[in-house]
């Protein structure tokens, strides 16, 4: 069977997105892998599923590059918006479902969607990782925190991949964060993203962690914060003060649309 897919970047990030609106497809999971394994199938973080709502405008199924079902991706949240609207399954205003939690997003530009995101959960104080001092927070995906002097030469893969498979400390696994912090208003980050099991090019989940935390810290001090992801596109993360209001921004790009044939 040959499907249409949209391949589409959110700051980096990219995902392949199907309309199944109509949900009259269903992928297994060593299908998704084979889509999103690189060099030998479409490539991709993650594949991204808009399917029907009773409650919403759509429902947003998000599966890892390993062919898993997913926790709440923020850049792909924003990607499953535009496409969405281009389909003619929302407006530029709407509202859908993603992982049993209801989320609010705008349309702000051709290429632009303001995402509004859960309230953070589960926040540690710091605590040791593979001898790196962590934080940890889950902003709809769980995330170690780990700060830096600088990003831009560190061994992401090797560090990340030891603290997200470190089961005493994190038995389902976590994304891990290398922050280097730039201003009183803005950081850099790299992500060791799980489900990937890489370092990717941006994690809207993990800028929003990432500006949270050096909020809570008093490492930055603004609520407006910019977040340059490894691909050097910026994320803007704005919250209010308790941080119960939380609104991810940034680039949602479609690269590409095919068909793909698929078992």
């Amino acid at each position: 069977m040959n499907v249409t897919f949209t391949k589409m970047s959110g700051a980096g990030n990219d995902f392949i997105v199907i309309d199944n609106m109509n949900a009259s497809l269903r992928l297994s999971e060593t299908g998704i892998r084979a889509l999103c394994t690189r060099r030998t199938g479409i490539g991709a973080d993650g594949l991204i599923m808009i399917e029907p709502s009773d409650r919403y405008d759509f429902v947003m199924k998000y599966y890892n590059a390993d062919g898993r079902l997913g926790s709440m991706c923020g850049n792909g949240g924003r990607c499953a918006v535009h496409f969405a609207w281009s389909v003619g399954a929302c407006t530029r205003h709407t509202t859908f479902e993603a992982n049993g939690n209801r989320y609010e997003a705008v349309i702000t530009g051709d290429e632009t969607v303001r995402l509004k995101m859960t309230a953070p959960t589960d926040f540690r104080d710091r605590f040791d990782a593979n001898g790196y001092s962590c934080y940890y927070i889950n902003t709809g995906s769980p995330h170690a925190i780990v700060y830096l002097d600088s990003t831009d030469t560190f061994d992401v893969d090797t560090s990340g991949r030891a603290i997200r498979s470190n089961r005493e400390l994190f038995p389902d696994g976590t994304n891990v964060n290398f922050i280097e912090i730039t201003s009183s208003r803005s950081l850099k980050l790299r992500t060791f993203e799980r489900g990937v099991e890489a370092e990717t090019l941006a994690c809207g989940t993990g800028a929003v962690a990432s500006a949270l935390v050096s909020y809570r810290l008093g490492k930055i001090t603004a609520e407006r914060v910019d977040v340059t992801v490894h691909s050097g596109d910026i994320l803007t993360i704005d919250f209010s003060r308790d941080m119960n209001e939380v609104f991810l921004s940034g680039p949602a790009r479609v690269v590409y649309t095919g068909r793909v044939a698929v078992n």
